[in-house]
């Protein structure tokens, strides 16, 4: 699947492209599944300083699936091997050559689906819970609590032993309180409710939306910005004196705390502990409605392809 121009979902095609052979340290892997996230849409949308030469564009960075075939000096694995590759090339797709640095392997615990939603999401929100240094007794706000990047945080943060406050709409609150938080719903007077319900000070506040909302409350109720996290509010995030994380410009990338976190995520969703909840699948041909669905916001939980 690409994007042959920059747009909207329309702009979305299924190609063909000729079967290639695993390049040194490289893998085939056969995708049983494919995470959707933001970023995946934002690649292709239009604006400024948009480079047409780069079409047309592969899309997906998280894959779950069976190793099928392997490129010379590949150490540690075989054909039939179960992965879950983040961060690749082209997701969107049947076949996939990734490099084995990039995998791990699949417990059998974890499904498919889950599996190729876990890795994105999870490596952010263990950056910003690194990043912000959460540990016993903080108290952590984090605005949008049920989306992808929001679940995580709340549930990691609960794992240090934080007290979490979530922000989200209130047919999501059920499940932030299954998951330990302290829901609330955002909009006017969002700071008050979060004094009201808030065991103590809070300490800290992981944004994960980029609103003015979001940014507002958290530098009003967190003294110390170093500690005021924002991956999305990254035109307004310099004026304040906050922490950006990510990909946005002036961002940190926190490639290695990233990629150190794999095998930590993987480990606590094969035992149960980290729950990805998967909100719908749709096949490879049905990318443009997915898209659709992801970008009118609140899905309640991950989409995933399943090619």
């Amino acid at each position: 699947m690409v994007a042959t121009a920059f747009g909207g979902p329309e702009v979305l095609q299924l190609i063909d492209v000729p079967p290639v052979e695993p390049g040194p340290g490289n893998v085939i892997v056969d995708v049983r599944a494919a995470g959707i996230n933001p970023i995946d849409w934002k690649t292709y949308a239009d604006g400024p300083g948009t480079d047409r030469s780069r079409l047309p564009l592969r899309l997906g960075f998280e894959v779950a699936g069976v190793v099928s075939a392997v490129g010379p000096s590949v150490r540690w694995l075989s054909e039939g091997d179960e992965v879950i590759a983040w961060r690749v090339h082209g997701g969107y797709a049947d076949r996939l050559e990734v490099s084995e640095q990039v995998t791990v392997r699949r417990p059998a615990e974890l499904g498919w689906a889950p599996a190729s939603g876990l890795m994105l999401t999870g490596a952010t929100a263990v950056h910003t819970l690194t990043a912000a240094n959460v540990h016993r007794g903080d108290v952590v706000l984090v605005h949008g609590g049920s989306g992808g990047v929001g679940r995580m945080v709340v549930q990691l943060a609960e794992l240090r032993g934080a007290a979490v406050i979530a922000t989200a709409s209130p047919h999501a609150h059920d499940d932030l309180r299954a998951l330990g938080a302290i829901p609330v719903e955002y909009g006017p007077g969002l700071a008050e409710r979060v004094r009201a319900v808030a065991p103590s000070p809070v300490t800290v506040a992981i944004d994960t939306v980029g609103t003015d909302e979001a940014l507002d409350t958290s530098v009003e109720l967190v003294a110390d910005r170093s500690r005021v996290i924002s991956i999305a509010g990254f035109g307004r995030g310099p004026s304040l004196g906050i922490q950006l994380l990510g990909g946005g410009p002036g961002a940190d990338p926190g490639t290695a705390v990233r990629e150190a976190a794999r095998a930590q995520l993987v480990d606590l969703a094969a035992d149960g502990v980290l729950d990805v909840r998967v909100a719908r699948t749709y096949p490879l041909d049905q990318v443009a409605d997915a898209h659709r669905e992801g970008r009118g916001g609140h899905p309640g939980g991950k989409l995933v392809l399943l090619p």
